[in-house]
């Protein structure tokens, strides 16, 4: 990565640097598929040619290595003890980069002080090298995952169509308004909906939470995606296997590659 620009440009010949866009990836609740989204998304962006990175930002429960099936020598705690970002993201076959966090221990969740604030500048460290840093949030609204959400330039809010999914992520959406309202900044915010039974239903479970922000926090809410339900999902979460390698041409993994590229 040394002696690179983002977006591929080199700095030879004066060419400008650019920062690489955050994308943060939350949802109200576990089980609506986040990280398997975080990581299908950041392969979708790599298959596009864009400079790609995954951090595996839930502080408390981390384990997107456990399902790409890595077994990193360096991890997101690594980086916070003195090493440096770029030498402990590390590549993986599926075509982008990965910052895990630390597998099977909740060993960052309770960060605060100056341990908390270094791992809030990462992600804009690693978008000095990368065009796109993916962000794998915890679930939930805690102090921690709401600083990191408003780092972002874009999240986006994964649900299902289960009510109490949409009763979490409407509370994510209220309280990222409130932070964007305290600190004068207007960066967006998204859905995608996940496990959809088909893309009209998805689009209802759109079309229900956007009433509910239009009407009581005065603010639409774009669709970014919506993504079916499919049977290839599992399977390739069960062999440790990105679906787009394992199912390239499966349901799902053409929704995220829609999603991917109306993301521009």
């Amino acid at each position: 990565m040394a002696g690179e620009a983002p977006g591929g440009a080199s700095p030879a010949g004066g060419s400008r640097l650019v920062s690489g866009r955050i994308i943060a990836i939350a949802s109200g609740k576990g089980g609506v598929g986040k990280t398997w989204l975080s990581i299908t998304l950041a392969q979708a962006l790599a298959q596009q040619g864009r400079r790609v990175v995954l951090m595996d930002a839930d502080l408390g429960l981390a384990n997107a290595d456990v399902q790409l099936g890595l077994n990193p020598a360096r991890d997101l705690a690594s980086v916070l003890a003195g090493a440096a970002p770029e030498d402990a993201a590390m590549p993986v076959p599926a075509g982008f980069h990965l910052l895990p966090g630390r597998s099977g221990s909740g060993a960052l969740a309770g960060l605060s002080g100056a341990a908390l604030e270094e791992a809030l500048a990462l992600p804009r460290r690693l978008a000095a090298r990368f065009q796109d840093v993916v962000l794998d949030l915890g679930a939930g609204v805690d102090a921690a995952q709401r600083r990191m959400a408003a780092l972002a330039d874009l999240l986006l809010v994964v649900a299902t169509e289960e009510p109490t999914s949409l009763t979490d992520a409407y509370a994510v959406l209220k309280l990222h308004a409130q932070d964007q309202d305290q600190d004068g900044t207007a960066r967006p915010a998204r859905l995608v909906v996940n496990l959809a039974s088909s893309p009209a239903a998805g689009q209802r479970t759109h079309a229900t939470l956007e009433a509910a922000t239009r009407r009581f926090l005065q603010r639409g809410l774009p669709l970014a995606g919506v993504v079916r339900r499919d049977a290839k999902v599992p399977d390739s979460i069960r062999h440790q296997t990105p679906l787009l390698t394992r199912h390239p041409g499966s349901p799902a993994a053409t929704d995220v590659r829609a999603l991917a590229r109306g993301l521009g």
